[in-house]
């Protein structure tokens, strides 16, 4: 008998490593509607220096030494057959094509903002995106941010820090940033914001038309439901968590009423046999933390376990959000613990090839 089968729809951060973890052990199809992996971390970094976010977080599939043996599909999923154990794709000239599995993987993320879209895109398209974004906010005089998350705070942070003389504020709608981190982080994080010089809106709510996706970066005004004066600004960020999960072409009983894949506490997707879901698509928990407690381990263990007839691992989420929420700067990178204690990584720059690129990624060729 021959290796089994797996096809990873999606390569994101997590797709790609899980494909990284199985492609020893396995037949490995991995399909992507991104020429490589565009990563939707560090949002701040990507928006103030993109050629050094470029650097780490957009990154050709070639480039990897351990996705050499996994075969990659430019595309997007179209279509599932759970029965048959088939998912169609369609390429970009409308083409369509199959893939055949014994397991697939669904890590297909979901469309975030402007930074995170679910459409096929070439090189040009991504460094495109890139360079517009850059640009839009670097000419602003005043940049409004809203959202209390840690694409938010990220984003204030690191406009603050770049350009001192913008006028930058962040509007959130609760009484402090950053809610589902331990309190400690806010309490760090908001106080060297406002030593930067942020205005800090608490209790800001923001009104956003039913027809707008966030998925752009605005012009004011902005206006609150919340009841306060509208407030204008050169530059809107829209990064409120408006998440929408990319399971459009998934059978609706694979899925929970807001869209997400739900899974059990393996992984995998009932009724759907060799079918398992990871990432910010899998309804894991209240907060989907399987991304960021790194079960793409976990997942590459439980998919050969059930395919060799061995007892697979449960998940346990993690009860807070924790990592890095400003990225690296001049210092180092800083990591928020669960506990809210934090610690920095010293060096950034030059341990991102050791710690990320050959300990995580088992192996990243030069660009």
């Amino acid at each position: 008998m021959g290796r089994p089968k797996v096809v990873i729809a999606g390569l994101g951060d997590t797709g790609v490593l899980t494909a990284i973890h199985l492609s020893k052990h396995a037949e490995v199809v991995g399909v992507s509607s991104k020429p490589g992996l565009v990563s939707g971390q560090e949002l701040g970094l990507r928006l103030v220096r993109p050629r050094e976010w470029v650097r780490d977080y957009w990154i050709s599939f070639d480039r990897y030494h351990r996705l050499d043996r996994v075969r990659t599909v430019h595309g997007t999923m179209t279509g599932l057959d759970t029965v048959a154990r088939v998912l169609t794709i369609t390429g970009a000239e409308g083409d369509t094509r199959t893939e055949s599995y014994d397991a697939l993987v669904i890590a297909s993320g979901v469309t975030n903002g402007f930074w995170r879209r679910p459409g096929l895109e070439t090189t040009d398209d991504v460094n495109d995106a890139l360079a517009s974004a850059h640009e839009r906010v670097a000419a602003a005089d005043s940049v409004a941010v809203i959202g209390g998350g840690a694409a938010a705070v990220s984003s204030a942070y690191n406009l603050a820090t770049t350009w001192p003389d913008k006028q930058v504020d962040l509007y959130f709608p609760g009484d402090r940033a950053l809610p589902h981190h331990h309190g400690k982080v806010w309490s760090t994080l908001g106080k060297r914001l406002d030593e930067l010089g942020v205005g800090l809106h608490p209790r800001h709510r923001a009104v956003v038309p039913d027809e707008f996706a966030c998925d752009e970066i605005t012009a004011g005004p902005v206006e609150w439901s919340t009841g306060q004066s509208p407030v204008k600004a050169d530059a809107v960020l829209w990064t409120i968590g408006r998440v929408t999960p990319n399971t459009a072409w998934l059978p609706g009983e694979l899925l929970n009423a807001d869209g997400f894949v739900v899974v059990d506490e393996y992984l995998r997707v009932p009724g759907a046999p060799g079918v398992y879901a990871i990432g910010d698509v899998a309804a894991t928990d209240p907060l989907r933390t399987s991304a960021r407690s790194r079960a793409d381990g976990l997942l590459a263990h439980n998919v050969r376990a059930e395919l060799e007839g061995r007892a697979l691992k449960p998940f346990k989420p993690a009860p807070r959000r924790w990592g890095s929420v400003v990225g690296a700067q001049a210092n180092g990178l800083e990591v928020f613990a669960p506990s809210g204690h934090a610690f920095t990584i010293p060096a950034w720059p030059l341990l991102q090839p050791l710690v990320v690129f050959r300990a995580i990624y088992k192996g990243v060729r030069r660009a």
